[in-house]
């Protein structure tokens, strides 16, 4: 009976190479074949071997990329034909990452999965401002939440104001004064917010102002995705760069 490869869900953290976790590394040392998103850093291929074949496979908001499916029958093939297949992803494979939907499609046909978590970007980004998620003196809890809709979704803004959480939205650049104006139904005007493009990479940038402020204040400074938005409390508690409070003063001069 032939015997079939194996995929890893590979988590590439955020953009700073240096928070891959150490089973990551070890995992992309086995690969065969890989295939990166573009929100994956590059550099994490350093940790490929040189004979492994490596295959870009897009998966960025608003470009064009491979389809989904493409993408699936791909790791499909590759595991039935014996491969140690490592499927790369930014931040968590497990958190807007669709890595559910490969898991189903592998697990489904047979293959043999496992998940290699990587440090999300809405934990990692807001951190570099000093922007903690949870306090206890100002939040009790964290919502993860996507800005990008999906055939006509769109999450309950008026609800997740009132939910008295930090609120940590992926994927919200081009709806960004939509969400805003939503959430004002149930917050403050004044209520700190953030977005944090290319979190924690050395091309990083970042506006901070509030809920009322923030889209016109992005459009001014030309922030773009791929970027995060953090709204609440402990916003308030953000400490720019040096290099950000001089970027963004030229940008608005």
């Amino acid at each position: 009976m032939k015997r079939h490869g194996k995929v890893y869900l590979i988590g590439a953290g955020p953009g700073d190479v240096e928070l891959l976790t150490l089973k990551a590394v070890r995992r992309l040392g086995l690969a065969d074949v890989v295939l990166i998103d573009d929100l994956a850093n590059p550099e994490v291929l350093q940790f490929v071997p040189d004979e492994a074949e490596v295959v870009h496979v897009g998966k960025r908001g608003g470009c064009a990329s491979a389809a989904q499916a493409d993408i699936e029958a791909r790791m499909l093939a590759e595991a039935q034909a014996g491969r140690c297949v490592a499927r790369v992803k930014g931040g968590d494979p497990f958190v807007f990452g669709r890595g559910g939907e490969e898991m189903q499609t592998l697990l489904a046909a047979g293959i043999e999965v496992e998940v290699i978590n990587g440090i999300t970007a809405g934990l990692a980004v807001p951190a570099t401002l000093g922007i903690p998620l949870t306090h206890r003196d100002h939040v009790h809890g964290v919502t993860f939440v996507s800005g990008h809709t999906h055939q006509g979704d769109e999450p309950d803004w008026a609800a997740l104001a009132k939910s008295g959480m930090t609120l940590v939205i992926y994927m919200g650049m081009s709806r960004l004064g939509l969400i805003a104006e939503q959430l004002q139904q149930g917050l403050p005007a004044d209520t700190p917010a953030a977005a944090i493009q290319y979190g924690t990479r050395p091309d990083q940038r970042e506006v901070v102002g509030t809920l009322a402020t923030l889209a016109a204040d992005v459009a001014a400074a030309g922030l773009g995705s791929p970027a995060l938005v953090v709204v609440g409390p402990t916003v308030g508690l953000a400490r720019l760069p040096a290099r950000s409070a001089h970027s963004i003063e030229k940008e608005f001069a």
